[in-house]
């Protein structure tokens, strides 16, 4: 039977609660979690795998009937049941955080060393009762996770950035790098897409605003999303790309597949990592410049965040409007700084003029996002790119999101319009399409307390 590299045994994981939910029993179940994986090991064929989930199942549930009839440990039902859940997880799944992954209130799981493991619930960290028995026992998950991805992680290799089955996305981090011990930062994969409506209902952007982005799509304006870490740009990405046309070709370019397109026409590519060997890479980069070949009518790159970026305006200033991306940044302005940086990391001497004239004509709409600190996630600013005055790129806020208290723990604000009337506009009217001028009259949009 195989799990992991080699003939490594399953994790050895244990969930051990502030209360000692066992009681004295604590040491007997381990014993008996150790004999359930050994007998385990023992009597499946080496040809049986973890992927055949139904036969390892049936498997465990006789020799855990077994084992407990042997020990003679007095166990209430929900015990039993609960211990044996903790097995089937430590064997199938990922241990002690194998419950996280199916809680669809966890958006990240983060485990520093084996005695703490964290979480984001609506924006905000908590840290959980999970523990694990020590490193090795976090080192078998993760390398559990990076086996089937073909990686490795050792003290040649101490990080890696990985995917599981559902597409979350994973890091991981080992010693000598990490002195906490086994990191590893899971941020979950939705099970469906935010729709426009999710995402006004949570206050995140106001349905007139999101209407406007829509327009601003079908226009066939390119647009890039920025904010710092865990602010929502996949997920407004994803909404965004909802408004795309089923007519038309669409190419995604990703780091990790996260994007959730639901039109037909579709061809998704993902960068690869070195394999163990270090052979094999292929980058965002090389995907971009592909992608170019391929007929495409929009090109949705998931994130910008080196030399790809000249790729990228090159596509957007030949024809390839209409495209869509992310970056990380702290503010609008800072975006198209950000973005100026890294076409100067793709090792092109080119003038910092000219490097700001491509991106001046690239980019027409940059939408931020903010995680405030109530943990909500809002669009704090859209903003129009208008071209160059002299050196220097030129952008306009058209709305933005004041924030005007704190109450309860809750952010007060408005969503409000700068009363500035896009230059863009003409090519919105020009495809047929119409967006009332009142919407960019200096009132609040939405309700105030959100």
């Amino acid at each position: 039977m195989s799990f992991g590299r080699g003939s490594r045994a399953p994790a050895n994981t244990t969930q051990v609660r502030g209360d000692n939910s066992h009681g004295d029993n604590g040491s007997a179940t381990a014993a008996v979690k150790d004999r359930v994986h050994r007998r385990l090991l023992a009597e499946l064929s080496p040809t049986v795998g973890a992927d055949n989930v139904d036969e390892v199942r049936r498997a465990l549930e006789r020799i855990f009937a077994e084992t407990l009839q042997e020990e003679g440990l007095p166990l209430s039902r929900g015990e039993r049941t609960e211990l044996f859940e903790q097995i089937v997880a430590d064997i199938l799944g990922l241990g002690a955080i194998e419950p996280l992954l199916r809680d669809d209130s966890v958006t990240e799981i983060l485990v520093n060393g084996p005695n703490m493991v964290f979480v984001e619930r609506n924006g905000m960290l908590e840290e959980t009762d999970l523990r694990f028995r020590g490193n090795d026992d976090v080192l078998r998950i993760i390398d559990r996770i990076v086996s089937t991805i073909g990686r490795r992680v050792d003290e040649s290799s101490p990080m890696v950035d990985a995917r599981l089955p559902d597409g979350s996305r994973v890091n991981i981090i080992i010693p000598p790098l990490s002195l906490v011990g086994p990191c590893i930062s899971i941020r979950k994969f939705a099970r469906q897409a935010f729709t426009a409506d999710d995402l006004v209902r949570l206050g995140t952007v106001p349905k007139e605003w999101a209407d406007f982005l829509r327009v601003c799509v079908l226009s066939r304006l390119n647009i890039i999303i920025s904010g710092g870490t865990s602010t929502g740009k996949t997920t407004f990405l994803n909404m965004l790309s909802t408004y795309l046309p089923g007519n038309e070709r669409i190419v995604t370019i990703e780091d990790a597949a996260e994007l959730q397109m639901q039109q037909r026409h579709v061809v998704r590519l993902e960068s690869r990592p070195p394999n163990v060997e270090g052979r094999g890479q292929v980058t965002i980069r090389q995907l971009v410049i592909n992608a170019l070949r391929m007929r495409p009518d929009r090109i949705v790159v998931g994130e910008v965040r080196g030399g790809e970026a000249l790729d990228m305006l090159q596509a957007m200033n030949t024809g390839h409007d209409g495209s869509l991306t992310t970056a990380h940044s702290n503010g609008a302005r800072d975006t198209l700084h950000r973005i100026e940086t890294m076409v100067l990391m793709a090792g092109m001497e080119l003038p910092l003029r000219a490097v700001r004239e491509q991106i001046a004509a690239a980019f027409d709409v940059v939408v931020h996002l903010d995680r405030l600190a109530d943990g909500t996630r809002k669009v704090v600013t859209i903003a129009e790119v208008q071209g160059m005055e002299g050196d220097i790129i030129v952008m306009q806020d058209i709305f933005k999101f004041v924030q005007t208290s704190v109450r309860d723990g809750r952010v007060e604000g408005s969503f409000t319009a700068t009363g500035v009337r896009p230059k863009f506009m003409d090519r919105v009217e020009a495809a047929g399409l119409f967006v009332s001028p009142t919407i960019f009259a200096p009132a609040q949009q939405g309700s105030k307390r959100r």
